[in-house]
């Protein structure tokens, strides 16, 4: 899944696209709210991580233009301050959650990946596809009741499909929410991917629309 960091110190953010993309999400940066708001309008992110305190544009002033715009992407706050009425604030700007400065980078990704699971109206963390389970809290994938081994880039392209279940999604919303603006991928990334796929759980799993994308049915 792909996410927007903004974040104006610059030891921070490097250190959080590093411990996230760890993590198997694709990451973009932004140094200031203006940048971050730009980006956050361009792109269709799975969630943006906020700091409050921004340069130029204040991260409360980006999530009001956000929401202001129609963008109802999930936005967790980050903040060094710890008073009600930041919190508060925060909350009825738009936020979906926030997390006080210092924080573990394991409640972090515990937080987003929950809230990427509401956005999808998916609250389980497990999605049932037939006879394949696809376990989003753990992120592993199930077949028959036995465990298959996927990579990374694999997983992904599942839990995006599963989780737009019944809807055509491209090759090209595939590929923006695998890869961060800063990855190169072979043209044909995509389409190997879920050839491994079919091959893992099933051939009739995924279903091709040609020119279109891929789906799985509802």
């Amino acid at each position: 899944m792909r996410l927007l960091v903004v974040e104006d110190e610059p030891d921070l953010r490097r250190a959080l696209a590093r411990a996230l993309a760890d993590e198997d999400f694709a990451v973009d940066t932004a140094p200031d709210g203006e940048d971050g708001l730009f980006q956050a309008l361009e792109v269709d992110y799975d969630a943006v991580v906020l700091d409050v305190m921004l340069p130029r544009r204040s991260g409360l002033s980006l999530l009001e233009a956000m929401r202001n715009a129609g963008r109802r992407t999930p936005v967790l706050l980050l903040t060094a301050r710890d008073a009600l009425d930041d919190r508060v604030g925060g909350l009825n700007a738009g936020a979906d959650d926030y997390l006080t400065k210092p924080f573990a980078i394991e409640e972090l990704v515990a937080r987003l990946r929950a809230l990427i699971r509401r956005a999808a109206d998916h609250p389980s963390p497990s999605v049932d596809l037939g006879d394949v389970r696809v376990d989003v809290a753990a992120r592993r994938a199930y077949r028959a009741g036995v465990e298959v081994e996927l990579t990374a880039r694999e997983y992904g392209i599942l839990e995006l499909l599963a989780r737009q279940r019944g809807s055509v999604v491209s090759r090209q919303a595939i590929s923006d929410h695998l890869y961060a603006d800063d990855r190169e991928f072979l043209s044909n990334a995509i389409d190997v991917h879920v050839a491994a796929l079919r091959r893992k759980l099933g051939a009739r799993l995924i279903r091709t629309r040609r020119g279109l994308g891929y789906l799985i049915d509802a």
